[in-house]
């Protein structure tokens, strides 16, 4: 699992079933101490997260665990909302 912003949302009116009522959001994948890296990428939101969080996320067959035993098609998934991130004696709340 790797970390994230919520920096937007996506609307798509025509989807796969299995996704409809489901909410898209884009997220930044960013370093331990909160700065940016890679290119964002749109996740299937699996714990109700909102714009400017930190999430944790995942990859793979893995992503559509969390939507079991629906089968979902997302090789991107938000599974956790993060409220502080402890780095090596360096304590940061986000």
């Amino acid at each position: 699992m790797r970390l994230a912003r919520v920096i937007g949302r996506v609307v798509a009116t025509a989807k796969n079933d299995s996704l409809v009522g489901r909410k898209l959001l884009c997220i930044q994948p960013i370093t331990l101490d909160g700065r940016s890296m890679g290119k964002p990428m749109i996740a299937v939101d699996s714990v109700g997260a909102g714009a400017g969080e930190i999430v944790f996320w995942c990859r793979g067959r893995e992503a559509s665990y969390p939507f079991l035993p629906d089968v979902v098609p997302s090789d991107c998934t938000i599974v956790g909302i993060v409220d502080e991130v402890h780095v090596k004696g360096r304590d940061q709340a986000r």
